[in-house]
């Protein structure tokens, strides 16, 4: 094989595998992570309004749902709009929910007869003015949902004749997620691969080039005529 042929397929070569690179990256980026923007304040102080948040896709799969998590779900039953909502679970199934014991900012939730802390609540207050106390035993399949902003969130506890506010596991959407090293390898594996397919390009053009160069005449082969 000579050399411009080698060089031309070479570059094909990288060129694919490149742009296979890009595709592959790309659809895991778009099947694993979405972003969304914060368009209330029912989360504050953890996410104020206009933050954007990344988040983890996740199947409707229970394992993948924790008490903690900040998700993104969609009700549009109980929210017109068709926009995800993004608040926290307090209770997956088989938890039993009661509020509240103390008063006033000393006010704690119990998760299964124990006080659940939650640092991130506005001022500490983990009910708000709701004047409601509450008793919910979480149902299998489903989470009790709660903001972090409790004065100001249209939550589990508006829902009381709805499975006691709760709503089903498959409908969240995703899982808010600080962690963004999955994100960074997937942009890192689409640079590399965008690299990967220019300099194939680059090769496979001098290739081409180098196969369509016309010979050089050499005068010393041949005989001179007089």
């Amino acid at each position: 094989m000579d050399a411009g042929r080698g060089m031309l397929v070479t570059g094909w070569v990288m060129l694919a595998a490149g742009l296979l690179s890009v595709v592959a990256s790309l659809g895991a980026l778009r099947l694993n992570y979405g972003t969304a923007d914060v368009r209330g304040g029912s989360m504050a102080p953890t996410y104020r309004l206009g933050d954007d948040v990344l988040y983890a896709r996740v199947d409707g799969d229970g394992d993948e749902v924790r008490r903690g998590d900040v998700v993104l779900f969609s009700a549009p039953d109980r929210y017109p709009g068709g926009g995800l909502v993004v608040q926290r679970v307090i209770g997956v199934g088989g938890d039993r929910i009661v509020c509240c014991e103390g008063e006033g900012s000393a006010r704690r939730l119990t998760v299964n007869g124990r006080a659940f802390e939650e640092p991130y609540v506005k001022d500490g207050d983990a009910n708000g003015p709701f004047p409601q106390r509450y008793d919910v035993r979480v149902p299998q399949g489903r989470l009790f949902l709660l903001g972090d902003h409790r004065l100001n969130s249209r939550d589990s506890r508006f829902f009381a004749d709805d499975h006691g506010g709760t709503v089903p596991v498959e409908a969240v959407r995703g899982r808010v997620t600080e962690d963004r090293l999955g994100v960074v390898l997937l942009a890192g594996a689409t640079l590399f691969g965008l690299l990967l397919a220019i300099a194939g390009l680059i090769c496979a053009l001098a290739g081409r080039t180098r196969r369509h160069r016309p010979a050089e005449f050499d005068t010393e082969l041949w005989p001179a005529h007089f």
